[in-house]
């Protein structure tokens, strides 16, 4: 079975959907691999970057750490999570039916075509993750709900619900969803059944300049 990439957004750190979409995450039966938001900790590095002034690129590094700090906190939710750095590490977690959190800051220091800028977040980093891995479909988990089954991805970049990377980061192919808060209820459900809560972003539609 092919693997599905989610990204659990870091504006859900300090809301109760943060538990409730790990809890759902926990009884999939599919091999999922959770890519964290940095959150609150990504918050820190913008505060001291504006104060301290260094460089967009010490801040992108920076803000992959605060991705680690993120998944490091997530993995102490469930014990189906566990942290995983490489892509032989995610691959054996997956082997023993465990969720990997992947905690990219080994792989993504030395990821030459990974821009680095404040454009390049989580949603993108999560998409190029998944095309690394020949993952089936991502999930990007949102604090928001403004968006539906209507929504083309470029049209959520300049909403300002995804970053403006993925678009060149996401591989024809993969299918590609976006849930909120309002997808939680049926996300239990859908996640045991081996499939995927929110909307769904068609490729035909919205992927006028993705990645082959």
């Amino acid at each position: 079975m092919k693997r599905t990439v989610v990204k659990l957004g870091g504006s859900t750190a300090y809301h109760a959907e943060m538990r409730e979409w790990i809890f759902a995450l926990a009884i999939a039966d599919l091999p999922l691999v959770v890519v964290p938001g940095g959150g609150p900790f990504a918050d820190q590095v913008r505060d001291a970057q504006k104060q301290m002034r260094f460089s967009d690129q010490a801040a992108h590094f920076m803000a992959i750490l605060a991705m680690d700090q993120m998944g490091l906190a997530i993995v102490e939710m469930h014990d189906r999570l566990v942290p995983t750095r490489t892509f032989e590490e995610i691959d054996a977690a997956l082997e023993r039916r465990e969720i990997p959190v992947w905690l990219p800051s080994q792989v993504c220091f030395s990821a030459t075509e990974i821009p680095q800028s404040w454009d390049m977040t989580s949603d993108s980093l999560a998409a190029w993750l998944a095309g690394k891995m020949g993952a089936e479909a991502l999930l990007l988990i949102k604090q928001t709900n403004a968006f539906d089954e209507n929504s083309q991805l470029l049209n959520l970049v300049a909403n300002g619900i995804v970053d403006p990377l993925l678009p060149a980061m996401l591989k024809l192919g993969t299918d590609f969803f976006v849930g909120g808060p309002d997808a939680l209820a049926a996300a239990r459900e859908r996640f045991a059944a081996g499939a995927m809560p929110g909307v769904r972003i068609g490729a035909e539609r919205s992927l006028a300049r993705g990645a082959a």
